[in-house]
């Protein structure tokens, strides 16, 4: 088992969480969208029990059968869980370190937006690099890396 840890944007939740491996999946249901405000989710499935939160994080029902762990203060949503099972899924946004996840299988294919699933051949910009966005930065006197 590996440990993995996780929180919201602003650090208020935060969570630890032993994994197995860093199998992920996408979720693309019309829930999904509409609880993250994206056209899919990327979710890291596991038990419970594995998850340690150094908070409570706050719970919305989001439909009569599940419930998605969010910070109040800073909007982040965390999860999704159905109350009655033994696993939930975790945001792998939300996790500290999300680059080793990595899909295997996509979920509520019924609503995914196939104009969006390969974008790679689109053109790119780094954050780094859009002087525009620096110069908020600088004038916040905050890095982006703080968050």
């Amino acid at each position: 088992m590996t440990k993995v840890t996780g929180g919201c944007q602003c650090g208020r939740i935060r969570y630890e969480a032993e994994i197995g491996n860093y199998e992920a999946y996408l979720c693309h249901c019309r829930y999904c969208q509409r609880a993250t405000g994206g056209v899919s989710i990327a979710f890291k499935n596991l038990p419970k029990a594995a998850v340690h939160w150094s908070r409570e994080p706050d719970w919305y029902a989001s439909s009569p059968i599940a419930k998605r762990p969010f910070c109040s203060a800073c909007g982040t949503p965390l999860g999704f869980a159905f109350p009655d099972s033994d696993h939930m899924d975790l945001t792998v946004g939300s996790f500290d370190d999300p680059s080793p996840f990595f899909p295997t299988s996509n979920f509520g294919i019924e609503s995914r937006h196939d104009a969006w699933s390969d974008t790679s051949a689109l053109p790119g910009q780094r954050c780094d690099e859009y002087e525009a966005l620096n110069k908020r930065w600088k004038e916040a006197g905050v890095s982006p890396d703080a968050g």
